[in-house]
């Protein structure tokens, strides 16, 4: 059973329930997911991403495309539920990061912590990032990438964001060294814990998404 998948079980087996706007859901509290380059592999290797759409969402993102038609245009539906304009969400703060990367791959400071905020209190927004900080930090030459996720659903936006973070540290000119992921809040919604467990016994699966 690989990292993303040992997270999945204990939500299912440990977490409690509770009850937001959104639906019912099972969850845990103030979670870590450490993981190296191998444990990336065996997540990706045992999880069906779409990488194609991932890698161009975080282009999208990165340009601070807004127009949600942009992203259907790239084969990305996931948006639709926000509306025409992405509001202060991923693109507003994710066209921040291709500088932050330059100034990293130019300084390479061992005693410097560089980070991309994103979110702001009290920001309207029709779909505030669940992602909230990302810290690059390089020890003994080699990258150590950390992020903070306010909340998380586990079955469908985790395996995005590892993907995405994963696909951000290679853009930094040093070999990683691990990603490791604080998660506020990570959850199962109800109607997909069926799936979840199917998931796990090795069985390909469609989850639902809550908005």
């Amino acid at each position: 059973m690989n990292k993303y998948h040992e997270i999945l079980n204990h939500i299912i087996l440990d977490g409690k329930s509770q009850k937001n706007k959104k639906g019912n859901i099972r969850y845990l509290l103030n979670q870590q997911l450490s993981m190296t380059p191998g444990d990336l592999l065996d997540i990706f290797e045992g999880h069906n991403l779409a990488r194609k759409k991932l890698k161009n969402e975080l282009d999208l993102f990165t340009h601070g495309i807004r127009d949600v038609e942009k992203y259907r245009e790239a084969g990305i539906s996931w948006w639709d539920y926000v509306g025409p304009i992405l509001v202060n969400s991923y693109p507003t703060y994710f066209e921040k990061l291709p500088p932050l990367v330059a100034r990293i791959n130019r300084e390479k400071r061992n005693s410097k912590n560089y980070v991309l905020f994103l979110g702001a209190t009290d920001a309207e927004s029709n779909q505030a990032p669940c992602l909230s900080l990302i810290q690059f930090q390089i020890d003994c030459g080699e990258l150590v990438l950390t992020a903070y996720q306010r909340s998380s659903d586990a079955s469908l936006g985790l395996p995005a964001d590892i993907y995405h973070l994963y696909l951000i540290s290679r853009q930094i000119d040093l070999p990683l060294k691990s990603i490791t992921l604080f998660l506020g809040n990570v959850h199962i919604y109800e109607n997909n814990l069926s799936n979840t467990e199917r998931l796990l016994n090795g069985e390909d699966v469609r989850f639902e998404l809550n908005v």
